[in-house]
């Protein structure tokens, strides 16, 4: 079997790779903390409970499983927390990474997919986004997965390891089956926050400013099911274990939707009207974020599935309504 080592692999985007690899013929085998993922997200495959920053758990999961490339889920995503508490996010998404590579290294695996983040653009010079973009990040969330790929490079000069860098944009939705989905603490993504309006009595999703430059004012985003970010994952380890050579690519929708239309189309799909409330904007928010996954779509044969919003939040409403009986 070809064994993966998924790191953060019980958590939402994670557990989704999870069962695309098993689907492909490959054998994840999870490795998480369980901080921000659930055991039974990940039921039937082989799974360790254990911290990326302890060395010798690292090192014995990568020899004893016989791995031979590590996919690394296990990061830290708020961009606001990161703002508040920087030292959180240096230590797991750098630090603890660095550990990670230290028994990757030591342990012979020479492969590695990075989750990354369309954070690392920040304020973009070009819209579409492309892997070209300059590198600006503007929050310690997106510098701390800019040093990582800084690090890969390292590694590759230093040490052979290859590595391909998935920048993906904002992911949504859920498996279509209803069993996994989307569940942080604290919730930050819009579409469950526009759900949580829905199911939780008292709580008003708030729109950040209503004067950017769009045609509805509101700011525009770059959606991806989880799913399509998934079979990402799964096509760029098929390339990296066949050509053994690094590369970057973007994983986005390559079109926006505005806050508003996201919350026209719960409105639709549900049946039900979210509640809303108006307020300023928040500092750091650019207008218009899109990515270009042309390079994803031409070099890996990717190509998405669920590319429309109302498909996504299809999903995500039945994981929603069921994660709300399953105490999620």
């Amino acid at each position: 079997m070809k064994n993966i080592l998924v790191t953060g692999g019980a958590g939402y985007i994670g557990s989704h790779v999870v069962r695309a690899l098993s689907e492909r013929g490959y054998n994840p085998v999870i490795y998480d903390n369980l901080s921000g993922g659930f055991r039974e997200f990940v039921t039937g495959f082989e799974f360790i409970e254990a911290d990326i920053g302890d060395y010798d758990a690292a090192k014995r999961a990568l020899t004893e499983n016989k791995i031979i490339c590590v996919m690394n889920f296990a990061s830290y995503i708020a961009v606001g927390e990161s703002v508040q508490n920087p030292l959180k996010y240096y230590d797991n998404n750098v630090s603890r990474t660095i550990t990670l590579f230290r028994a990757m290294v030591d342990s012979g695996v020479m492969n590695f997919i990075f989750s990354s983040t369309a954070a690392v653009y920040g304020y973009p010079n070009e819209i579409p986004i492309t892997e070209g973009t300059a590198l600006r990040p503007i929050n310690p969330y997106g510098r701390t997965k800019y040093f990582i790929e800084q690090a890969l490079d390292d590694l590759e000069a230093a040490h052979g390891v290859k590595s391909i860098r998935l920048r993906y944009f904002n992911a949504a939705g859920a498996d279509p089956s209803g069993e996994i989905g989307e569940s942080h603490v604290p919730e930050t993504h819009l579409i469950p926050l526009v759900m949580r309006s829905l199911l939780e009595d008292g709580y008003t999703l708030t729109i950040f400013g209503t004067d950017y430059g769009t045609p509805d004012g509101t700011c525009v985003r770059d959606y991806v099911h989880v799913t399509d970010l998934a079979s990402a994952h799964v096509l760029a380890l098929d390339r990296l274990l066949a050509k053994g050579s690094s590369d970057t690519f973007n994983l986005g929708n390559g079109r926006g939707f505005s806050v508003r239309e996201v919350v026209d189309s719960v409105r639709r799909v549900t049946g039900k009207s979210p509640r809303t409330a108006v307020g300023p904007r928040r500092a750091g928010d650019p207008d218009v974020l899109v990515a270009s996954s042309g390079r994803a779509v031409k070099e890996l044969g990717w190509k998405p599935g669920f590319a429309e919003i109302d498909t996504m939040v299809e999903t995500a409403w039945r994981w929603e309504s069921r994660r709300k009986r399953k105490g999620y």
